[in-house]
């Protein structure tokens, strides 16, 4: 297991295409995961890194008019991370930490379930469905949220 851990720390994230990122995270334990984030330095480069790939797999096309603010709570350990998306105008922007303005919808999940999420290794109404995944606001955007990006296949 620690070799697993080492072996992601030593990543350039950059360099790692969205399929090998699922690959990998595909071959990560639950407790690999909360092992790996239990480190806040890599912890927040690997978020960083997922939320910047959401603004270049965003699919504009499909959002056409779509206009909201999703705020992604990642519980961890030791602190939780708060990303946004907003979505306007056909294009995606992230920012880190929470924003005053209204989001339409909050995510709310841990570590492991979050990487398993984006990575396209786990399924979101099962996740909603076992509690694992908490949806604040409108619980329509939040099921065909996935649809907007082009979520890779381990």
């Amino acid at each position: 297991m620690a070799d697993n851990i080492s072996s992601i720390a030593d990543l350039d994230f950059s360099q790692v295409s969205p399929e090998e990122f699922a690959r990998i995270v595909k071959g990560l334990s639950k407790r690999e995961i909360e092992q790996l984030a239990a480190d806040a330095g890599l912890r927040m480069r690997v978020l960083r890194e997922v939320f910047a790939r959401m603004e270049r797999q965003f699919k504009p096309d499909v959002a056409g008019s779509l206009d909201a603010l999703i705020r992604w709570k990642i519980t961890g350990a030791s602190e939780d991370a708060v990303f946004e998306t907003h979505i306007a105008n056909g294009t995606c922007a992230v920012s880190e930490g929470r924003s005053n303005a209204e989001s339409r919808i909050t995510l709310i999940l841990a570590d492991p379930e979050f990487l398993k999420l984006v990575s396209g290794n786990a399924n979101p109404v099962t996740m909603f469905m076992t509690r694992k995944l908490k949806i604040a606001g409108d619980v329509g955007l939040a099921a065909g949220l996935t649809r907007y990006f082009d979520i890779p296949k381990a």
